[in-house]
């Protein structure tokens, strides 16, 4: 065990002894049993399976699991096994999300799509879907009713996101709307699957729950800010990726929404994808310096502050301080 605290997703530091001996044990346990599941007797078929797996990544969503597991008892059988069909879930959604996207790269290397093409990247993310379900049927009906719940959700999200919003919508309500679907559904089953595997009382699995989709908002929004602000990325994406891809962040809606004549050619970037190198770089200095980007910090504070609001009915042990710990973290790296 380390000398000092535990640095775990997001810089979270893990100061209580106890707790951080649980994550990292439990941390070790999930990333071995993710290269498990991936394995498969075709070569070609492991081989992309494992392709994003290996790449590495935040492990936000099991570390979640783990801490909500912490509400009862952290070893039961169940609680590294959903971690591990979040985190599947999870990279099933990025294969498909970069044919969405057409994105080149993923995680610091190509992504599955461009590497071989959008059926090879569209075919595995079924597979580690599949792959999921696989793990979910030992895990009991409740558990797989969840999945199936959150599965609805990802899918509803990523049609919205497709569509557009609907006649009279404002694009930021929409937007915000798909990031509860896409992004802060999985992460509140990931509190929920955790609190549930783990026998904790039914009032905490709902407290953990209305937490998780509360910080898997503030998430998104302020990766998305990290996407315009930082030099480089953990990810592997290069800054400004959503906007060269014409992927809508809320930033840039704030820009789209606000009719003042000194944005009309900002506006006019906004609008499409930015694959030439000048204009996209125009566009992203441009949007680093604008108070929209404030006001994205500032919205993705207020689902970080409700979040840390739906924590005020669980007991005072070390997983809730790093619970709220986390509502700083999410925040804090966008500046």
């Amino acid at each position: 065990m380390a000398d000092g605290p535990t640095t775990t997703s997001l810089g979270l530091r893990v100061s209580d002894v106890a707790l951080e001996a649980d994550l990292s044990r439990g941390l070790i346990e999930v990333e071995s049993a993710l290269q498990s599941a991936v394995h498969s007797a075709d070569d070609f078929v492991e081989k992309a399976g494992r392709h994003l797996v290996a790449a590495g990544g935040k492990r936000f969503r099991p570390m979640l699991v783990l801490l909500a597991a912490q509400y009862g008892d952290p070893s039961a059988s169940g609680v590294v096994p959903s971690a591990v069909v979040v985190e599947l879930t999870h990279v099933a959604t990025l294969y498909h999300d970069d044919v969405m996207d057409e994105a080149p790269r993923r995680r610091g290397i190509v992504s599955a799509n461009a590497r071989w093409d959008n059926s090879v990247a569209i075919l595995t993310g079924d597979y580690l879907f599949a792959k999921a379900s696989d793990i979910l049927a030992d895990l009991g009906p409740d558990a797989v009713r969840l999945q199936a719940r959150t599965f609805e959700r990802l899918c509803v999200g990523q049609i919205r996101e497709t569509v557009g919003p609907r006649d009279g919508q404002s694009p930021v309500e929409h937007h915000l709307a798909v990031l509860a679907d896409k992004t802060g559904s999985l992460i509140a089953t990931s509190a929920r699957f955790g609190a549930m595997m783990a026998g904790a009382d039914q009032g905490v699995v709902t407290t953990l729950a209305q937490f998780g989709e509360r910080i898997g908002v503030a998430f998104q929004i302020a990766d998305d800010i990290v996407d315009i602000v930082s030099e480089s990325r953990e990810s592997g994406k290069t800054p400004g990726t959503d906007l060269r891809e014409g992927v809508p962040t809320l930033a840039a809606l704030y820009v789209l929404e606000d009719d003042r004549a000194q944005d009309s050619e900002l506006r006019s970037l906004l609008t499409r994808a930015l694959p030439d190198d000048e204009e996209h770089a125009w566009a992203l200095a441009q949007l680093r310096d604008h108070e929209a980007l404030a006001r994205a910090r500032a919205e993705a504070r207020r689902w970080a502050d409700e979040a840390r609001a739906a924590l005020a009915p669980l007991p005072d042990i070390a997983a809730t301080r790093a619970l709220y710990e986390l509502c700083d973290r999410v925040v804090d790296r966008t500046a």
